[in-house]
C-alpha cells in the first residue's frame, strides 16, 4: 500500500489532479498498485487566510509519505514569487529532490514541426542549485553605499559577502549569483549516467553556457567528463542557445540530456511545445533515496480555472512517472498507452482540438485503463 500525499494547489491544479486521481483509481482497480491518498491543503487559499506557506507540520507529514502528487501553484492575489519560492522551491530543497525529470516525447499529430520525426528526449534538470538557489542582493548609493550584504536563498550556503561597486557612486546594482557545489554536480552526473544506461543510451548530452560562465560550468564539464568515462558513455557538449535551435531541427538525435537549473526550466518549456503544449508535459522532482514529487509542468492558469478547459494529460503523465518511480513500470506504460488512445480518438480538451472538458478526458482515460483488465 503506497502512501501518497495529494496537493491539488491552486487554479486548474485542483481540476487536473482530480482527473489524475480518477485514473490512478482505475489503475488500482485492475492491478497490484494500491494506494492510500491524503489530501494536503497547501497553496494560495491557506496562505491568504493564515499567512502559512510550507510549515514544519507540512514537512513532517510529507516526509512520512512514499511520494507526492502535486497540481499547480500561483494566484494573482499573491505577489509573484511568494508561493513559488515559499512552497515549490522550498519543497524541492527540503526533500533534496535534486533531479527534475521532464520527458519530451513526439505525440503525433501534435508536434508542430514541418516533418514527422520520432523523438523521446529525457531532460534531467539539476534541481537544487544554480541561479535558482544562489545568492542575490543590491548595492549602490541608495542601498547603503557601495557595499552590499548578500541575501542567501538557501542555508546550505553560509555566506556573508561585501561587494564593492565597480561603477560611480551614482548608480545602483542588483545581482544574482549562481552557485554550484562539487558534491551536487557529482551526484547529478552520476544519476545522469545511470539513467542513460538504464534507457539504453550510449551518450549523455550536457547543456551549459561554458563559453561565458566559465567557472561554474567549467567545473561541471570536468565532473561530467570523469563520470561518463567511468560509466563507459560518450559525452556531448551543447551550449544552451545551440541546443534550443537543435531541438527544432534535429530533436531525434538526443536521448538523455543533463542541464543546469535555469536553462533546464527554459528548454523544457520549449520541449513541451514540441510535444503539443504545456498541457502535455509531466515532470518529476526526484530524490532517489527519499520522497519524490510528481506534477504537470504548467502553472495554475487562473484565467481558465473552474471552467473545465484545462488539459489533464500533463497531470496524468505525471501520474505515470509516479507509478514508474514507485516500482510499477507496467502500470505506467498502461497510462502512456491510454493517453495515446485519447489522442488517436480525439477525446481531448479544446487546446488539442477536442471538445471534452477536463473531467471528461480523465474519465475517458480511466475507462480505457479499466478496459485493459485481463
Amino acid at each position: 500500500m503506497k502512501q501518497l500525499a495529494i496537493i491539488p494547489g491552486d487554479g486548474i491544479g485542483k481540476e487536473v489532479i482530480a482527473a489524475g486521481m480518477e485514473v490512478l483509481d482505475a489503475v488500482s482497480e485492475i492491478s497490484s498498485f494500491q494506494f492510500e491518498p491524503e489530501y494536503v491543503n497547501i497553496g494560495s487559499d491557506r496562505y491568504l487566510e493564515t499567512g502559512e506557506l510550507l510549515t514544519d507540520e507540512d514537512i513532517k507529514l510529507l516526509k512520512s509519505k512514499d511520494a507526492i502528487y502535486f497540481g499547480a501553484i500561483g494566484d494573482p492575489r499573491v505577489k509573484p514569487g511568494v508561493l513559488e519560492q515559499g512552497i515549490l522551491l522550498k519543497m524541492r530543497a527540503v526533500f533534496d529532490q535534486y533531479i527534475n525529470l521532464r520527458p519530451v516525447t513526439s505525440w503525433f499529430p501534435l508536434v508542430p514541426l514541418k516533418r514527422e520525426v520520432d523523438f523521446d528526449i529525457h531532460f534531467l534538470r539539476e534541481n537544487t542549485e544554480d541561479f535558482y538557489m544562489g545568492a542575490n542582493g543590491f548595492f549602490g548609493p541608495n542601498n547603503g553605499g557601495n557595499k552590499a550584504h548578500v541575501h542567501v536563498k538557501r542555508e546550505l550556503y553560509d555566506l556573508d559577502i561585501d561587494l564593492e561597486a565597480k561603477a560611480s557612486n551614482d548608480d545602483d546594482f542588483a545581482f544574482e549569483i549562481g552557485l554550484l557545489s562539487k558534491k551536487a554536480v557529482t551526484r547529478f552526473a552520476d544519476y545522469a549516467c545511470r539513467y542513460a544506461l538504464a534507457r539504453g543510451d550510449k551518450k549523455v548530452t550536457l547543456v551549459d553556457k561554458a563559453n561565458v560562465i566559465t567557472t561554474n560550468y567549467g567545473m561541471q564539464r570536468q565532473i561530467f567528463q570523469e563520470k561518463t568515462k567511468e560509466y563507459g558513455l560518450d559525452l556531448e557538449f551543447m551550449f544552451v542557445d545551440a541546443m534550443a535551435m537543435a531541438m527544432i531541427v534535429r530533436p531525434e538525435t538526443f536521448g538523455t540530456v543533463a542541464v543546469p537549473n535555469l536553462f533546464g526550466d527554459i528548454l523544457t518549456d520549449l520541449g513541451a511545445q514540441l510535444q503539443g503544449g504545456l498541457g502535455m508535459g509531466g515532470s518529476g522532482n526526484i530524490n532517489p533515496e527519499g520522497v519524490s514529487m510528481f506534477e504537470p509542468i504548467h502553472g495554475s492558469a487562473p484565467d481558465i480555472a473552474g471552467q473545465g478547459k484545462a488539459n489533464p494529460i500533463a497531470a496524468i503523465l505525471a501520474a505515470q512517472m509516479l507509478l514508474e518511480n514507485q516500482g510499477f513500470p507496467e502500470e505506467g506504460r498502461m497510462l502512456h498507452d491510454a493517453v495515446r488512445k485519447s489522442l488517436d480518438t480525439n477525446m481531448t480538451t479544446p487546446d488539442l482540438g477536442g471538445k471534452l472538458k477536463t473531467a471528461e478526458v480523465g474519465k475517458h482515460i480511466a475507462d480505457y485503463v479499466r478496459s485493459q483488465k485481463n
